[in-house]
C-alpha cells in the first residue's frame, strides 16, 4: 500500500484529536455559559426560541386580539386586567439549520514553534464542539459539500467519519451552494484566498438573505511575522517559493498588508450584514466556542441570523 502524503495523514490525526477535544470542549460549555450570564443576561445555552411568532411552549408576548380570528384566541385571564382583548403568543420552535464550515485546505496544516493546535485543529475542534452543542439545542447541522443538515445526536461522528472518507479536493473556501434564506452559515479558515475569491464566495452564501460569521483563524507567527535573516517562504497550495534575503525588513509591509486584507474583508461582509472575527491558535478554544453559540443566542432573541461582535474574539 502507498504511504498516504504528508498532508493526509495530518488530516486524519487532527480529525481524530479534535473529535476528542471536542466532545471535552462541548461538555464545558455550560460552565462557561454560567459565567457569561454573570456578565451578560443575554447568553442563552440549551433549547431557544426564534423570537417569532408560532408552534411553541415558551411564551413569547401578548398582543391585542384581531377582528376575525377565533375567540378561543383570546387570553381571557390577561384580558380581563384591561379594556382590550389580548392573544398569548408562543414563540416558534422549529428546528432551525445552521451550516458550519470548517478549512481543510493545506495552508490550514501550519502550526509555528511552540504551538499546540494547527489551524486546521483548531478550526475541526471549534466546528465539531459547535456542532454538538446546536444539536443538543434544537438545530439541525451540516457541512456544505459533505454532509445534509441532521440533527443527530452523533453529529460529531458523522462529520468526523464524512471528513476521513472525503477524496475531493481540499478548497480554501467552502464549495458554491446556496442556503436557504433562514439558514445561518459559520465559516473558520484562514483567508488568505484573494479578496476577489473571498467576496465571490460571500456573494454566492448571502444570495438568498442567509446570514453568517467568518472566523479568520491565524498561528500567532502569522500576526507578527517573527522571521529574521535569510528565510525561504514556501506557499503550501501552490507551491510558490519567495525567498527574503533580510526577512526583518519584509515585517512592516506585511503586517500593513494583512492589515488591509481583513478591512476589506470587514468592509465587504458589512454590507451583507455577516461578521467577521480573527482567533489565534495560542488562545483558548473555549472562548471561540463561547464568543460563536452565545453570539447566535443573542440574535436569535433580536429575531435575525447570527449576529456576534465584530472584530477579535479570541
Amino acid at each position: 500500500m502507498a504511504a498516504l502524503p504528508d498532508h493526509a495523514t495530518q488530516e486524519i490525526l487532527a480529525v481524530r484529536r479534535a473529535d476528542g477535544e471536542s466532545r471535552s470542549l462541548a461538555a464545558s460549555l455550560p460552565r462557561l455559559v454560567l459565567e457569561a450570564r454573570r456578565i451578560s443576561a443575554t447568553v442563552i445555552h440549551g433549547l431557544h426560541g426564534r423570537r417569532r411568532a408560532g408552534h411553541g411552549e415558551s411564551f413569547w408576548q401578548y398582543r391585542r386580539f384581531v377582528s376575525g380570528e377565533p375567540s378561543q384566541n383570546v387570553d381571557w385571564r390577561r384580558s380581563a386586567r384591561d379594556d382590550h382583548l389580548y392573544v398569548r403568543e408562543q414563540e416558534w420552535e422549529a428546528a432551525h439549520t445552521v451550516w458550519l464550515w470548517p478549512d481543510r485546505s493545506l495552508s490550514m496544516a501550519f502550526a509555528s514553534k511552540g504551538v499546540l493546535n494547527s489551524k486546521l485543529e483548531r478550526a475541526l475542534i471549534v466546528t465539531f464542539a459547535l456542532a454538538e452543542l446546536l444539536v443538543a439545542g434544537g438545530e439541525r447541522v451540516g457541512v456544505p459539500g459533505l454532509i445534509n443538515p441532521t440533527s443527530s445526536r452523533n453529529v460529531i461522528d458523522k462529520m468526523a467519519q464524512a471528513m476521513l472518507h472525503d477524496t475531493a479536493t481540499r478548497d480554501s473556501l467552502p464549495p458554491n451552494f446556496v442556503p436557504a434564506a433562514l439558514a445561518e452559515i459559520v465559516v473558520l479558515g484562514d483567508f488568505w484566498s484573494p479578496i476577489s475569491d473571498i467576496k465571490t464566495m460571500l456573494a454566492g452564501l448571502s444570495s438568498n438573505g442567509a446570514h453568517g460569521t467568518l472566523v479568520q483563524i491565524v498561528d500567532p507567527a502569522e500576526e507578527s511575522f517573527p522571521y529574521s535573516g535569510r528565510v525561504e517562504f514556501i506557499e503550501p497550495e501552490s507551491g510558490n517559493v519567495i525567498t527574503a534575503g533580510r526577512a526583518e525588513k519584509w515585517a512592516t509591509d506585511y503586517i500593513a498588508r494583512v492589515a488591509a486584507h481583513r478591512d476589506e474583508i470587514r468592509a465587504t461582509t458589512g454590507k451583507l450584514g455577516w461578521l467577521f472575527s480573527t482567533h489565534t491558535t495560542t488562545r483558548s478554544a473555549a472562548e471561540l466556542l463561547l464568543f460563536l453559540h452565545s453570539g447566535m443566542a443573542v440574535n436569535k432573541a433580536a429575531g435575525g441570523g447570527i449576529m456576534v461582535k465584530a472584530g477579535r474574539s479570541a
